[in-house]
């Protein structure tokens, strides 16, 4: 007879893990299948900076997986943002909010370490692993039929809930035959760790090109973590810079208002693309992260909505009842539209916009930019910044019943 399960979790990084946590929490019982083997943290968990808003700060301090960080994150307590060839800044400062930061800046390896840590800790967790999927069956009697595949075979689970938490190329959503609206930005991030002359003083720095933009973020360690948007066509020669030219390149970009830099950790490279999910929902299944949407990274609001899309998954699951019933499904989706468009439209068409070299948007931009720190625009933009959008979960909110 095939295993049943409540909520069956294809994916096990950043909200797939987390997800798990919080449904842990809540007392719902739940199958994380994971493409790693063992305790090893997966290849995910990189080097990346995750600027993570003070709703995630919140809700994952509430989940006990802040307090597993091996090191101190990096507070985020003035944002300044400038394009190139514009004139009109953004200064922002949490204190003039009554936050003592926006957000905290931590490395992605790091998390992954707290997050399988925590992971450990929930006894009534049933890890997969390492396991693939391999498609979806149909509805028996209130479960959907999911294909695996792990070391001892093929098998079929049985699961009242699906849950596709497998990333941009989602194996889940296409098999539940859900198309995509994609739009390719035709730049590569480069990401990296970088030292300057001047320790972060928790001021995160972005500089707008034609090109993409490029930032330095504060992390805990005296280190910048810096994210560089390059045009497409000239990855592979930023990728073959060495270390000197990498680092004028980034002077260049960003200015001297950390000071010189003076450093820099291996590079990696990612091209920019939005992928988004036409529907959030199937049956017996649910798209979260970046299988439901995958947005540019400008703002640094992809993991944020992610978890809030477990988060908030993971509310409506609270109440009991039969996990994958159709209204459950629809009230989740509802409750993510508001929080899902307006961060789409935000990180997307602010892409847009400062990457559009058009003679004519140079002013445009420029009052923008005027406009957005004289105006209440800048509390939209501060709230957006710290997670704070539609329906936020109330963990989120700092709440923790």
């Amino acid at each position: 007879m095939s295993e049943r399960v409540d909520v069956l979790i294809v994916g096990g990084g950043l909200v797939g893990a987390s997800l798990a946590i919080a449904l842990q929490r809540i007392g719902r019982s739940a199958c994380l299948l994971e493409a790693s083997a063992g305790a090893a943290v997966p290849a995910v968990f990189d080097q990346r900076n995750l600027s993570f808003a003070a709703a995630t700060v919140n809700a994952l301090t509430a989940l006990g997986v802040m307090q597993k960080l091996g090191s101190a994150p990096g507070p985020i307590t003035r944002i300044h943002v400038s394009r190139a060839g514009d004139f009109g800044r953004v200064q922002l400062a949490a204190a003039d909010y009554g936050r003592p930061w926006f957000g905290q800046v931590v490395v992605a390896r790091d998390f992954g370490n707290a997050l399988e840590a925590r992971l450990q800790e929930l006894p009534g967790l049933v890890r997969r692993r390492p396991a693939r999927f391999l498609g979806l069956g149909e509805v028996v009697d209130g479960h959907r039929q999911v294909r695996v595949q792990d070391d001892d075979g093929e098998h079929t689970l049985l699961a009242r809930l699906v849950v596709g938490a497998d990333g941009t190329a989602s194996g889940v959503r296409a098999a539940l035959g859900i198309g995509t609206e994609d739009h390719d930005f035709q730049q590569t991030l480069f990401v990296a760790r970088v030292r300057s002359q001047r320790a972060p003083d928790g001021t995160a720095w972005e500089r707008l090109t034609d090109t993409g933009p490029t930032a330095l973020l504060p992390r805990g360690d005296r280190h910048f973590g810096v994210v560089h948007g390059v045009a497409r066509d000239d990855a592979d020669a930023v990728m073959a810079l060495d270390d000197a030219a990498w680092l004028a390149r980034l002077q260049a970009a960003v200015g001297w208002r950390a000071g010189r830099l003076l450093e820099s950790g291996p590079r990696a490279a990612y091209p920019l693309r939005q992928v988004l999910s036409a529907a959030l929902v199937g049956e017996r299944a649910v798209l979260l992260g970046n299988a439901a949407q995958t947005i540019h990274p400008l703002g640094a609001q992809g993991f944020n909505l992610g978890l809030r899309d477990a988060l908030t998954l993971a509310e409506v699951l609270e109440d009991g009842g039969d996990a994958g019933s159709d209204a459950l499904l629809q009230s989740y989706a509802q409750r993510r539209a508001e929080d899902r468009a307006q961060t789409i439209a935000f990180s997307g068409g602010l892409a847009r916009l400062t990457s559009n070299d058009a003679p004519l948007m140079r002013p445009l931009r420029s009052l923008g930019l005027l406009a957005t720190q004289a105006t209440s625009l800048q509390s939209l933009l501060v709230g957006g910044a710290m997670g704070f959008r539609g329906d936020v979960p109330r963990l989120c909110r700092g709440e923790a019943a």
